[in-house]
């Protein structure tokens, strides 16, 4: 059974289209990444999944139609984060976090004792732990994405939606990051879908990738299954001749990189 179902979805902004009729689904315990040139639509297709775009088709989520969802209720069955956190007051970093049992509780209700101790756990599990009592604002944008992610999975959501995660990670932190992901999607019984500008990241994390160009979905890609040279040709659709090659980690662990090829002049 399918986690999430999108069908015939169609968004944009300020009267232009930017998607439209996107189909596809997300199995659970999967990553499902979105790759595509700037300004294809990566972004838009998050945010409209997410209800934060007016748009026509439907996202399935379970039995919810996410577009007939009460913004609580939403809250409670999809974490997002955005390219920017958006805090801009004080606030530490165990506190950002416990703002992610907002949904559950009322409007003058405190967080509980094991809420507290829950964010504490899901602050560890990202390695900012030793930090949370340190104020959210003197962290470096790649740490407050990694609160961010905290916050997002103190509620075990079903459907996790992130919008360029490791836009601001070093090298390190990106591939952490995504075994981050990797771990909750399994054990939450979940799905993320990630948008990426990493291809190498996505070849190697994601469990399907969605390639997007011109308003519309070119195709999908199973990195653990599709074939090289089939990956190949819609991967260089939309970055220009590309090859991929196989590398072998001292582990054993086979690992695909993307090399970009010189365009004929």
């Amino acid at each position: 059974m399918n986690l999430l179902t999108v069908t015939n979805l169609s968004a944009g902004y300020a009267g232009k289209q930017v998607i439209k009729d996107i189909n596809f689904f997300v199995a659970p315990k999967t990553i499902v990444g979105i790759l595509g040139a700037n300004g294809c639509g990566k972004t838009t297709l998050i945010k409209a999944i997410a209800n934060l775009l007016p748009h026509t088709g439907s996202c399935q989520l379970d039995d919810t139609y996410l577009e007939n969802a009460s913004p609580r209720q939403l809250a409670l069955l999809c974490g997002y984060i955005p390219q920017k956190s958006g805090i801009s007051i004080d606030l530490t970093l165990l506190d950002v976090v416990l703002m992610g049992f907002n949904p559950k509780l009322s409007l003058l209700q405190s967080p509980t004792e094991q809420m507290k101790k829950e964010a504490f756990d899901a602050l560890c599990s990202v390695g900012l732990g030793s930090r949370k009592d340190d104020n959210f604002q003197q962290l470096s944008e790649g740490q407050k994405q990694l609160c961010l992610l905290a916050r997002t999975f103190v509620l075990k959501r079903r459907l996790l939606l992130l919008d360029e995660p490791e836009s601001a990670l070093d090298f390190r932190l990106r591939y952490e990051t995504m075994g981050l992901l990797r771990t909750y999607v399994a054990k939450n019984n979940a799905a993320a879908l990630v948008t990426l500008h990493d291809p190498s990241l996505a070849l190697n994390y994601c469990d399907t990738l969605l390639v997007l160009s011109d308003c519309g979905l070119l195709g999908e890609l199973h990195p653990f299954s599709t074939p090289i040279s089939k990956m190949e040709p819609l991967l260089s659709s939309i970055y220009g001749t590309i090859s991929l090659t196989t590398l072998s980690t001292r582990r054993g662990e086979k690992r695909l990189i993307m090399i970009k090829e010189d365009d004929d002049c």
